[in-house]
């Protein structure tokens, strides 16, 4: 296996992956263009769009984007993040050029029909009142919303409903123009792929792109903070977050081996501390996400009225116990846990095609997997020590509570507590 890049002259790259002995690929262009590219009157926008991309292009139908993929028996789809979106697809060997044509099709010639947009911003009104019916769900969006008030990467992907109720074709247009530039793409496939001939193809379909000059990013500042909704639902959905590295910082690693000792499986501390040993709830775990600036270990729970008291203050006392007694045997597990899921992730085409662009993203290059893993062996239990100790005493913390919260303790409660 190896991994070829290339970039055209306007700036838009290309890296592929071959993957001996398979038959099918992943492919697909990856955006640099998510929610925290929204102005606020875009809120929800960039997703928006990602809908729309499959709704018909001036070559194809909505049917026939569809049909052309599926005819072949292969598939397709897209998502949208706070930082980018995906347009991917998987086929066989030979159907490559067929799914890049397509994914170049509806990224570069969306026809935005109105009545289409009509059709689909019902869909994504829907998605919306899913998205709100689903307390594990929201929770994290409220989340987001008080670490990040009144900025970009803490507001909802989704979007507001009268934000979404409103876009128009214009808005559509608008938002490509100012973000879909060339050096704001990048092409991605892993498998049973041709390096040269993909980057022949992507000449004649992605060459003639020009630059793009309204694609900004407001720094994101973490404040914190409280937020509580009173619900009649059976369980108070708990989310903790506590602020992080980002992604090019070093300490993202430590991050990733403390969340992963805290909440990352059966054997992590909270999760035998707080279900196997107390049963307070039946779904816990920690994990750490981190974006270009900013990032975040988040930690979920989901508790009865009556015990969100005790759950709390135990995840707190568990936090600032790690300080003090992580043991080497729990790091290495953690390293261990990572590592696995890195490198059985990348026996996925898809895993490493995404992977793929979202290094070249970060870093404009791709590390070998050994200087990941060479990062990862590198953290120490006096590293973590020393960032579970930084984490209780001057890391920022927001909270977010969603059902029959009254019992709840406030976060500045939590706070005294950790720092205690």
């Amino acid at each position: 296996m190896s991994v070829q890049l290339q970039t055209l002259s306007n700036g838009f790259r290309i890296v592929t992956e071959r993957m001996d002995g398979l038959k099918s690929a992943s492919i697909g262009v990856w955006v640099l263009a998510g929610g925290r590219h929204e102005r606020v009157e875009q809120n929800g926008i960039a997703h928006f769009l990602e809908h729309m991309a499959f709704k018909g292009t001036k070559r194809r139908s909505s049917l026939q984007i569809a049909e052309a993929i599926e005819d072949v028996g292969g598939y397709i789809n897209a998502y949208t993040s706070r930082e980018m979106t995906a347009y991917y697809a998987r086929v066989l060997e030979n159907d490559v050029p067929l799914a890049l044509d397509v994914i170049a099709d509806i990224v570069l010639n969306p026809v935005f029909d109105p009545a289409e947009i009509e059709i689909e911003r019902g869909v994504i009104l829907q998605e919306i009142g899913q998205t709100l019916d689903t307390p594990d769900d929201i929770v994290f969006d409220w989340l987001q919303e008080v670490a990040y008030p009144d900025q970009p990467i803490g507001r909802s992907i989704l979007g507001a409903t009268e934000r979404v109720s409103a876009f128009s074709r214009d808005d559509l247009a608008g938002f490509v123009g100012e973000h879909y530039g060339p050096a704001q793409m990048v092409l991605s496939a892993a498998g049973a792929v041709d390096h040269d001939k993909l980057v022949a193809e992507a000449e004649k379909l992605f060459g003639h792109l020009s630059p793009v000059h309204g694609h900004l990013e407001q720094v994101a500042t973490f404040h914190g903070g409280e937020r509580r909704e009173v619900k009649a639902l059976e369980q108070v959905h708990f989310a903790l977050a506590i602020e992080g590295p980002n992604y090019r910082d070093p300490a993202i690693y430590t991050a990733q081996i403390f969340s992963t000792a805290m909440g990352g499986g059966m054997s992590s501390r909270l999760f035998q501390e707080v279900r196997e040993k107390r049963g307070l709830c039946y779904s816990i775990f920690a994990q750490a996400g981190a974006y270009a600036d900013t990032g975040l270990t988040t930690i979920y729970a989901g508790t009865s009225a009556d015990q969100i008291g005790e759950l709390a203050t135990i995840t707190m006392d568990e936090l600032k116990r790690a300080a003090d007694d992580m043991s080497p045997e729990e790091v290495a597990r953690a390293r261990a846990q990572m590592k696995a899921g890195l490198l059985m992730g990348l026996e996925s085409p898809s895993n490493r095609a995404e992977r793929l662009a979202r290094l070249l993203a970060i870093w404009d290059r791709i590390p070998d997997l050994e200087e990941t893993v060479a990062m990862i062996d590198a953290v120490t239990t006096g590293d973590v020590k020393d960032f579970a100790a930084q984490t209780a005493t001057g890391a920022g913390t927001a909270m977010a509570l969603y059902g029959p919260v009254s019992a709840a303790p406030t976060l500045e409660a939590l706070r005294e507590r950790l720092a205690a």
